[in-house]
């Protein structure tokens, strides 16, 4: 069974600037030890790995709203400079954009279970579709 995690993107603005961000950190990444690995830095390591290395993802959150995921692909213990424990979540450089949906700011990460987590947007949008930020409005206030 397959087991997600949901984190907040803090100082993201939208999933261009998460892009931005990541290629960036990518970049440095190449010139330094860490091989050009992709990863988000968290105090605790999960305790499921199994469950999420089974085809799980990173839901981010961003502005309030789950809007792109990124396929986990492992964890790396480490310890930083003075000593304390933390992990690398390493995750696909690949933003795979979701319906938006509404979620409330939290501390950490936490588990998500696939059937809480939003679809995939595919295709693209036709004449009579709604913007996506117009439609998790309306999905909010229970109009659609």
């Amino acid at each position: 069974m397959t087991l997600h995690i949901i984190k907040l993107a803090v100082g993201i603005r939208d999933v261009e600037h998460l892009a931005e961000v990541q290629q960036r950190r990518l970049k440095e990444s190449r010139r330094g030890s860490r091989k050009g690995k992709l990863f988000h830095r968290t105090r605790n390591r999960p305790r499921r790995e199994e469950l999420l290395l089974d085809g799980g993802s990173m839901y981010w959150v961003v502005k309030g709203r789950i809007c792109v995921r990124q396929r986990l692909l492992g964890f790396e213990s480490d310890k930083d400079e003075e000593g304390r424990p933390f992990c690398r979540m390493l995750i696909d450089p690949k933003l795979v954009e979701t319906e938006f949906w509404p979620h409330r700011a939290f501390q950490g990460w936490r588990y998500l279970q696939p059937a809480d987590a939003p679809r995939d947007r595919t295709g693209r949008r036709g004449k009579g579709d709604l913007p996506p930020e117009m439609a998790a409005e309306l999905r909010e206030l229970g109009l659609i």
